[in-house]
């Protein structure tokens, strides 16, 4: 028998994480939330490691995103990335940013989410 359990979530009423992510649809083994409106710095934030895979989508402003190996990539709205499970990346908001990320596992479950 499969699974047809249902959720939605708005984004308007969506749980906010410690660092301002708001957490969206949230399945067994796939997660979304979104970064909304993130203010432009002139510092990147603080490097980390994930023990989840992401996969973002930007729709507004741009970023850096920045791997350990000196790899730089620019977001754009219209670009999707990835950032592999345990690769130290960093984000240098360039413009006010707001982008969709799914992760797998789930970001929030297991506090995974927590900064480190």
């Amino acid at each position: 028998m499969c699974d047809t359990s249902i959720t939605k979530v708005s984004s308007s009423t969506a749980p906010v994480g410690e660092m301002g992510q708001k957490y969206l649809a949230c399945g067994k083994s796939l997660s979304m939330r979104m970064w909304d409106n993130e203010k432009a710095t002139n510092e990147p934030k603080p490097l980390s490691t994930r023990d989840y895979e992401t996969c973002g989508f930007v729709i507004s402003g741009k970023a850096e995103l920045h791997f350990e190996n000196d790899q730089k990539v620019l977001l754009s709205p219209g670009d999707s990335w990835i950032v592999p499970k345990g690769a130290k990346h960093t984000y240098k908001i360039l413009e006010n940013f707001t982008a969709v990320e799914a992760t797998h596992p789930p970001a929030e479950v297991k506090n995974r989410d927590a900064p480190k």
